[in-house]
């Protein structure tokens, strides 16, 4: 059998006087940045989850935590008041949740926004009809960027109309 102290002293040495500083896995950015994404994703879906919980309404049927890889969503009440938007928003729009919650997603709009599209939006709604549009909108800097927006209607299990969600992204 081999006697492997001296080998050890000496790996232990060489590591002392090399002044080299270690880091955690988590401190680098690759990895940091995904497991951030991984717990908003997650924590947005808890969110979501709890909404469709509290007001009767089949979530699965939207594939919420699946889109939140890639989109924002945005979900309004009746009165068209935004009620949640992911985490997401922020890097999308400028704002946080917490600016935006409690006010119309026509918050995002400006003077050069389409009122054709505008109106094709405000119809779709009317019409409680799923709907698929791009519009300009204004991010909080005033900066414009066109948004694709893929809109639904959502039903409690009783059929009665309870929220509308959006699933949208920079297009």
């Amino acid at each position: 059998m081999y006697n492997l102290d001296a080998y050890d002293a000496a790996v232990a040495k060489y590591h002392r006087e090399m002044n080299c500083n270690v880091i955690p896995v988590i401190s680098w950015d690759f990895h940091h940045e995904s497991l951030n994404n991984l717990k908003s994703n997650y924590s947005d879906w808890q969110k979501v989850h709890h909404i469709a919980d509290r007001f009767n309404w089949d979530d699965s049927e939207f594939d919420v935590l699946e889109r939140l890889k890639e989109e924002v969503v945005v979900i309004t009440d009746l009165k068209l008041k935004i009620v949640f938007a992911s985490s997401r928003i922020l890097d999308m729009t400028g704002y946080t949740e917490v600016e935006i919650l409690g006010k119309s997603p026509k918050m995002f709009q400006g003077p050069e926004t389409s009122s054709v599209v505008r109106e094709e939006i405000r119809l779709a709604i009317n019409s409680q009809e799923t709907f698929e549009k791009t519009i300009l909108n204004y991010k909080k800097n005033g900066e414009t960027y066109f948004c694709k927006i893929n809109a639904f209607p959502v039903f409690n299990l009783k059929g009665k109309l309870t929220h509308f969600i959006a699933f949208e992204k920079a297009a």
